[in-house]
């Protein structure tokens, strides 16, 4: 006879689970193959490859929520799948993006965002209760994508990267787009438009509107900087 707990999983919800940690997981496989493509000198390929990774993680925690798959499969983490992931799309591959496209004074300068990451990763309140991250989110593929397209140099470059690192340590609160309390639908449709602008310029290498619809995009990073501060500030923790 089959289990009370099995009967309330039915077998379309059992696979609805699995097709999203399997989601979930593919994000690993885009990761490599990003490091293949940075390695191997095609930046533009790395560059659209961590988009598609994090369009994966923008969809997947929804998926996940609406599966419910704690409850379905509760022998899988999936926050841990998630964390495993981003932290190889958020955190290695730009990292090694940051090296091929010469960003940084030198490779070494890369273990600032892979140290200060790690350290972010492993908190256990590094989300609050009311869904915020607490330091800089590790948003390392924004960051390299943009010192790259926009050809900072590589005194800047190592620059912003190290006052970011030293962000992961400041107790500010940083927005979670997926569950914000107020305009998540505005936010993430600027999010939607913001992955589209920068797909496409990257996709038309050869296009002359690509350098303008790159520097406009710029707008959504700081309006998501000014929602951050506005909305979250400064953590306050209990004695």
């Amino acid at each position: 006879m089959s289990s009370p707990a099995a009967e309330r999983r039915p077998p379309h919800r059992v696979a609805f689970a699995w097709g999203v940690h399997a989601l979930t997981a593919s994000g690993g496989v885009v990761g490599v193959a990003a490091l293949l493509a940075a390695g191997a000198g095609d930046l533009r390929a790395a560059a659209l490859l961590m988009l598609v990774a994090l369009v994966i993680d923008s969809v997947d925690g929804t998926l996940a929520r609406a599966a419910r798959v704690t409850e379905v499969l509760p022998g899988i983490d999936g926050r841990r799948l998630d964390d495993i992931v981003d932290y190889l799309n958020y955190v290695v591959v730009p990292a090694v993006f940051l090296v091929s496209a010469g960003s940084l004074l030198h490779w070494g300068f890369a273990a600032a965002p892979v140290l200060a990451s790690a350290y972010g990763f492993a908190q256990t309140d590094a989300k609050t209760e009311d869904h915020y991250f607490v330091g800089f989110p590790s948003y390392w593929n924004v960051v390299a994508l943009y010192l790259w397209v926009l050809g900072v140099s590589p005194l800047t470059g190592t620059l912003v990267v190290l006052a970011l690192a030293a962000a992961v340590f400041v107790p500010l609160k940083y927005v979670y787009p997926s569950r914000m309390h107020v305009l998540r639908r505005s936010t993430n449709g600027a999010a939607a438009l913001w992955i589209g602008a920068v797909g496409a310029s990257l996709a038309a290498s050869g296009a002359e509107w690509r350098e303008d619809v790159l520097k406009a995009s710029l707008v959504f990073p700081l309006y998501y900087l000014a929602l951050s501060f506005w909305l979250g500030g400064r953590l306050r923790r209990e004695a």
